[in-house]
Parts: structure tokens; sequence; C-alpha cells
């Protein structure tokens, strides 16, 4: 046992074997199950032994109960080998890794049966999540308490360094205030395909110091220490550090004779030094890198500044042990079954005995047991969330654009359900004033860790007010997407980590949610539950021409699990909207839901929200479940016009135009396709989202009524194409299908053949 930090090498190292041999072992029982259709089964050997001895340093030394860590994909592996030792996850799941209801492939806090902080797999995404979940954690706890404390790490492959999100993230200005962040980088220079030539840790090393992150270390282990206060020892330090990083790789594919004869490269010193160490000693300096030495580890874990954020670079070997190790293919090799035995006997397993526990009696059992009890968490006591109003009573008049009506009826909440009001939280990338929050954010204030005086309280000018406090509820980050929907995804998880459920609405550029898409759905798969709000919308916004038009995000709702897209025509269906999304957060059985708004102005009467409360009633379940008749032909309709959002306009007018010629139309607001056509899925039997109503299609779309139909949004045409089959009637789908132009609003209508022109056209083609 070391005296000075009370740490027993033996144990530590006994136990990192057995998680070294468990975690490739679960990877070889996967692939020797196999596929029965031959496909690949799959795992990263490599990857996960390079991170087993900052696993294992980390959890059976330095991690606490409060403490939240991410790991790096494709070492799940070696968090489910971890979690056996400490007896979180059965020994039946150890051969079922990618196995469909086994182990996942990546990290997921959803799917994985043993305890997981943070899902993982997607690049960036898992990296840059627990500082999401820190701002979360101290939302929390400065709104309701209760979140407790504890640090947020971060388990990083190098070659994850190379995606952007990742310096969006540290970049934010927000993030340099969160000292319990710690990122441990795997720097063991290896992507997929190869041994990265210039990787250049001191350039790393550079960018997170700029950003005002800790930066520590570890890159030699205690035998090259040694080494280096011998005679020659400074001359075998600057070649190791000189060398290119495929140089040094191809060392760990040498034997001693080839390595006494590349090492010294003629450096002065360096070939007697290396003279006179044995076979064993000279091949084990060359891997003697700082990550896979625990005491190195230690020293860089007891050194970490929680003022700010710290990141470690750790030095590794890819595929540490393992016989593949520093081989530039390595990333998806598999150990053949001779290579899996010598393993075995190297780290004192059995092939035949291979989930073999330790003796609870042994020096490493009773680590395993005394570091279970240390990391054991109390379940969160979950908080219902907050009772919701599912409509306010106000019937809005005059003009009005979607846009504008969300902030109305965030105040209006604030009014009608303090409580639910209390909990909802907003967030912008640098739009709150441009996307309709000021009213909002004047009333609630902004979230920050500390109070700060606003320097325009003063100013008659001043029309947002900037009022920065830890009980605000509203978050401002950069202009970054991923930044913004990472922390959505994990201010939406509050409910399964502490018990406390929190009401988050991100509101963005429409023309962006497609950057958005990934990370959002990711924050989904995970458990975060959120509203995202994308605004303005469409070639709509006409004078900001094909730069700002979106065409794809109505489909989103179609196409997204775990999410309900409604695109409101009018300010009414926006409140009745935004409501049922937000009573559908914060709980088990709870789901996301993104609302795609419009900055055009539209006449509220057109609307005909019924005045009787069971007729208004029942138009609000049915904008909720996705879809109303806004007209009814007096008798049979010559056709049906099914229109969304603030093109509704251009429906109706159409409708009037051919009434005087003679075809009256049905006019159809759809408020939600995705619900639509999850309703005609249930109906027919197959699977589909439980929000899904089928009692509306014969409410919108009843047999009796059925006629050729007109689809119409301001979208691409295929996200209302399948209404047509609801009463299989001859359609024509009208839409968006490529970039726009500058303009006025009739010209870029025109345009795109969405104004009553084309509708008309359209409807007279079908008759």
């Amino acid at each position: 046992m070391t005296a000075s930090t009370g740490r027993d090498d033996a144990a530590i190292g006994e136990i990192e074997r057995r998680v070294l041999w468990l975690s490739t072992a679960i990877i070889d029982a996967a692939n020797r199950r196999g596929d029965p259709s031959g496909l690949k089964v799959g795992g990263h050997q490599a990857s996960s032994a390079s991170l087993v001895t900052i696993m294992t340093t980390l959890w059976f030394e330095h991690l606490r109960a409060g403490d939240r860590v991410s790991v790096k994909p494709h070492a799940s592996p070696v968090l489910h080998a971890i979690n056996y030792l400490l007896g979180e996850l059965d020994e039946s799941y150890l051969p079922t890794l990618r196995a469909f209801g086994g182990l996942q492939s990546y990290p997921s806090r959803s799917k994985d049966p043993d305890p997981v902080d943070y899902s993982t797999g997607s690049v960036g995404i898992g990296a840059t999540a627990p500082i999401w979940g820190a701002v979360a954690r101290r939302y929390v706890d400065s709104h309701f308490g209760g979140a407790g404390e504890g640090r947020q790490y971060s388990l990083v492959g190098d070659a994850e360094l190379d995606e952007g999100a990742v310096w969006e993230a540290i970049l934010d200005p927000m993030v340099g205030e969160l000292g319990e962040v710690v990122w441990v980088v795997d720097l063991n220079r290896q992507s997929l395909d190869r041994v990265v030539p210039n990787i250049g840790a001191p350039r790393i090393e550079g960018m997170f110091a700029a950003a005002g992150w800790q930066v520590l270390t570890v890159k030699y282990g205690r035998l090259l220490h040694e080494l280096f206060a011998r005679p020659g020892g400074e001359a075998l330090r600057e070649r190791i550090d000189g060398m290119p990083n495929p140089e040094y790789q191809r060392l760990l594919r040498c034997d001693a004779a080839e390595v006494r004869k590349r090492l010294p490269d003629g450096a002065p010193g360096v070939a007697q030094l290396v003279d006179g160490l044995d076979d064993a000693t000279l091949l084990a300096a060359v891997r003697n890198l700082g990550g896979h030495d625990p005491a190195a580890l230690g020293e860089a874990f007891e050194a970490i500044d929680d003022s700010r954020p710290t990141v470690i670079l750790a030095y590794t070997v890819k595929g540490h042990g393992l016989a593949t190790a520093g081989h530039p293919q390595n990333h998806g090799s598999l150990l053949s079954a001779e290579q899996m035995s010598e393993l075995a006997g190297t780290v004192g397993a059995d092939v035949d005995d291979p989930w073999r526990r330790f003796d609870p009696a042994s020096p490493p059992g009773r680590l395993c047991a005394e570091t279970a009890g240390r990391l054991r968490r109390a379940a969160p006591v979950p908080e219902p969330a907050p009772a919701v109003p599912t409509d306010i009573g106000r019937t809005p008049t005059g003009r009005a654009t979607t846009q504008a009506a969300l902030g109305r009826a965030l105040l209006d909440l604030t009014r009608e359900a303090p409580d639910a009001a209390g909990r909802v939280v907003t967030l912008c990338p640098d739009v709150s004033s441009s996307t309709n929050l000021g009213g909002w954010v004047n009333k609630v204030g902004v979230w920050s860790t500390a109070e700060r005086r606003d320097w325009f309280d003063d100013d008659p000018e001043t029309i947002l007010h900037w009022r920065e406090r830890p009980t605000g509820q509203h978050l401002e980050l950069g202009i970054a997407e991923g930044n913004l929907v990472g922390a959505l995804g994990e201010l939406g998880a509050t409910w399964s980590r502490w018990g406390s459920p929190v009401l988050p609405i991100g509101v963005l550029y429409d023309p962006f949610v497609e950057r958005a898409l990934e990370p959002w759905s990711f924050g989904i798969y995970a458990g975060g539950q959120s509203i995202l709000v994308g605004t303005p919308s469409g070639v709509s916004l006409a004078p900001e021409g094909g730069a700002h038009q979106s065409i794809t995000t109505p489909s989103v709702g179609l196409e997204q699990p775990g999410c309900v897209t409604y695109e409101p025509a009018f300010a009414i269906d926006v409140e009745w909207t935004l409501l049922a999304s937000l009573a559908r957060l914060g709980r088990p059985d709870g789901t996301s839901a993104y609302l795609r708004l419009s900055t055009r102005p539209v006449d509220q009467s057109l609307a005909a929200v019924p005045a009787d409360p069971a007729a208004r009633e029942r138009r609000r379940r049915q904008v909720v479940a996705g879809a109303y008749p806004l007209r009814r032909a007096d008798g049979p309709p010559s056709v049906t016009i099914a229109a969304m959002g603030p093109l509704l306009t251009e429906a109706l007018a159409a409708a009037d135009r051919l009434a005087e010629l003679g075809h009256e139309a049905d006019v159809v607001c759809v408020t939600a396709p995705g619900l639509l056509f999850d309703a005609v899925q249930a109906r027919a039997g197959r699977p589909a989202r439980p929000q899904a109503e089928p009692w509306v299609l014969d409410s919108v779309f009843p047999a009796r009524r059925a006629a050729p139909l007109v689809t119409l949004l301001d979208g691409h045409p295929h996200t209302l194409a399948f209404l047509a089959g609801i009463n299989r009637v001859p359609a024509t789908h009208l839409g968006v299908t490529r970039f726009g132009q500058s303009g006025d609003l009739a010209s870029v209508y025109a345009h795109h053949g969405l104004d009553a022109d084309a509708v008309v056209g359209a409807a007279l083609d079908l008759l």
C-alpha cells in the first residue's frame, strides 16, 4: 500500500487487469455469438483497452457518489465491466453486447440495464453533455434545491476533438464558470484508419488554456521518469518528445532488438542508456505512458482546480495490454482465440470461466465492495410535473403572428399558472428580442450563477432588460445551435436525474433547426424532454430569400421519434399546442415537441374560434390532435383544401374564389402532420406513438365528405401527401421544392406556387 495516498497498488493492479479482461471478453463473446444473418457484430477492444487504467483509477480511487461520468462510446465494455465488479450488472448480461435486449453498442441511459450517467455514441455530443449537465444541476439547485454537488467528467477520445461542436461548447462564455467540469482526453493519437501524424498535443493544450481551462498533462509513467533521471535520460526524453506519432507507434510493434536499433537514432547517450536495460524493461518503458500509470493519473486528479473547468490530457496506447496494441488498424480488430488465451494467462483470468468475480475476502474484492458503497446513490424521488392548464381562455383579435403569440402565451402562463410558469426555462442563441421573447425575459430575468448588475437599467431607450441572477428563467448561449439543444436536453432530463422536473423551451431560427436536429434527437434518445421552437420559418420570411428559408422542417414530426411537431396557423393554436406540449414534459411517459412558427401577420378572425364553451373545447382537442375543420361547405364539398401555418390565408381565399365558380370547398387546418400520420397507422393496427388520436380522422376527414384534395404548406409538399390515402382521393400537393429568392410576400408565394391562384388552379385541375 502506498503510504502517501493510502492506495493499494496491488489491489488496483489486479482490478485493472480484470477490467481489461472483462471488457475484452465482453466483445469477444458477442462476436463468437455471431449474427445469424452473417452481419459483423463488432466492438472495439483496442479503444476500450486504452481507457482501462483511466477508468479503473477514476472509479476505484477518486469518483464520488455525486459525480457523473460520460464515457467514450467505444469504451462502453469497460463501463459494463466496472459496473459488474461493483455488483451493478448481472452476469447474464455480459455475453449480450449488441444483442437484442442486451447491452447496447454504446452507453445508453435509457436502454442499458446498468447505471449509465450519459448516453454517448454520436461524436461530440457525449463529450459535451456533462457541460450542459453541470448547467442543469446548477439551475435546478438555484431554483428548487436538492440537486446536490459533484463533478461532471467527460472521458473523450482524442479523435473526438475533431468535432466542431466540442469547441463551440468549450468556448461558450458560460462554460468558463463551471469548475465541476473535468475532461480526460484519451490521447492515443489514433483514429479509425490510421495514426494521426500531427495531432499536436501542445496545440490542444493551448486551445483549452485560451478558453480559460486548467490544463493538466499526464504524459509519462513512473518507469520513464526514472529513466529520464539517469545519465542520457534527458536525451531520451527529447528523442521521444520529438519523434512523430507514427514513428512512436511503430516502436510499439517492434521486439526488443528492433527497439534498440530504432530508438537511439544517433541521439547522444540514448544508446548507452538503452543498452543498460534488459528486454522486458525496455519494452515496458516504450509503453510507459502516463495514461496507464495510476499514480500519475492520481496526481492529476488530485490537482484539479474546482474554480474553473479542467482538462487532463492523458497519453495512452490504443490497445494497451492487448496483442493489437499500437497497430494503426486495430480500431475494430478482434483478438483471436489464441490471443484471448494468452491474455487470460497474462492477467490471471480463465477462458473457461470468463466472468469470475473476485473473492469478496481478497484485497481487490474488498476494494470493489468499498467502492460500490462509496458510489451508491439514492434513487431520486420524482416530483410530479406541475399542472398545466389546457386553455388560458383568451381569444386573440386583430392581426398577429404565431411568433409573437409564443411570448404572449408565456406571459399569460405566469399569471394563470404560476407554478407551471415557475418550472419553465427558455433558451436562445442570441435571438431573444428577434423571436419575441423580450416580454418574457423582462418578466422572469436571465439565469446566471451569480447576480450581475444591469448597467442599462436606467436607460429609458432600453426595451430588453438583461437582469442576470440565479433566480432568472432565461439562458442565452452563443450562436451555436448544438450548444442550445445540448443544454435543452440536459435541462429536460432533470426529472430523471434529481426528481425535479424543468420545462425547457429552446427558441432558434427555423432555417437552422436542421443543424440542431441530430444533437436534439440524441438528447431525446437519452431521456431529455423539451420543446424546440423554430421561428421565423419557410419562405414566408420573404425578404430574407433563399439564404434563410426552411423547407424540410415541417416533416420533423413525421420522422423524429419521441417528438410531436406542431405548425400553428393562429395565435390561439399556438397557445393550445404550447400548453399541451408543456404538459407532456418532465414525466416518465413524457415526450418532446417542436413548434414551427411564422412572422407573417394573419387576421385572427379567420380562426373563427367558437364562442360556445363546449364547441371551443372540441376545437382545442382537434388542434392538439393534429387538425380541425376550419370551414365546411353547405353540402358535399367539391374539393378539400388542407393547409398548414400561415398559408391558411391563401387556402381560405382560394375557397372563396372556388365557391364563386360553383365549387364549394372544405378547408382543413392541419396543425400536426405527424400526429395525423400516426392516427392513420393506429387505425390500421400498426405501431404509432401514444399521442395518436384516431378519432380525429373521422372528425376532420369523414368518409362522407371525401373529395379531391389539395394540400398546401410553406415547406416540402411530401409532408401532407399521405392525407390523400385517408379516403383514397385524387390529390395535388403544393409546397416548396426549390431555393427561393428575396422579394415581397405575394411575389415569393407566386414564385413557389403557394398563392391562391395556384390553389384554385390545382383544384380545378382535379375537378
